[in-house]
């Protein structure tokens, strides 16, 4: 039961890396064609899962039906992200108030992520038991690079001192 809630919640990761973006970039379809910023990760565990046409028509559906929700908390979330540009380049911090603007952004970005995992959590019902085993094995390939990279940094912060 602890390894299907961990790979629920590992799955909603990696499906959130390219929620966004592939949003932005016209839904699944879109997703599938254009390389761009983070969507790499997105895009390849897409291709690897080799969705059917019907899973990537479901895709794009709930991509849609999710942008009335997600455009407006991503236009608030880049709001608050200007004004703390804004706040840390007029030449008068006020920690106040980045306390704020922080507090803002983390609430929106709060209820980004909730979104992005409820998409995430819709996209997988659509798979396969084939494909869920293969979203298992590529979440299982990303820790192992995770925490080899941790471990790597680990590593070089001694160095550092």
């Amino acid at each position: 039961m602890k390894s299907m809630k961990l790979i629920g919640t590992a799955i909603a990761a990696v499906l959130t890396l390219g929620a966004g973006i592939a949003l932005a970039q016209g839904g699944a379809a879109g997703a599938m064609h254009h390389h761009h910023g983070d969507m790499g990760g997105f895009e390849q565990m897409l291709h690897q899962l080799n969705l059917t046409d019907d899973q990537k028509s479901q895709v794009k559906q709930i991509f849609q039906a999710e942008k009335p929700t997600m455009k407006p908390l991503k236009q608030q979330e880049h709001a608050a992200h200007q004004q703390m540009i804004q706040l840390v380049t007029s030449g008068s911090f006020e920690t106040a108030k980045a306390a704020a603007i922080a507090q803002q952004e983390s609430q929106t970005h709060m209820q980004l992520e909730v979104e992005h995992a409820k998409m995430a959590s819709q996209i997988y019902q659509l798979l396969s038991s084939d494909q869920k085993a293969k979203v298992a094995e590529l979440i299982t390939q990303h820790e192992q690079r995770m925490q080899q990279h941790m471990q790597k940094q680990e590593q070089a912060a001694p160095n550092q001192q």
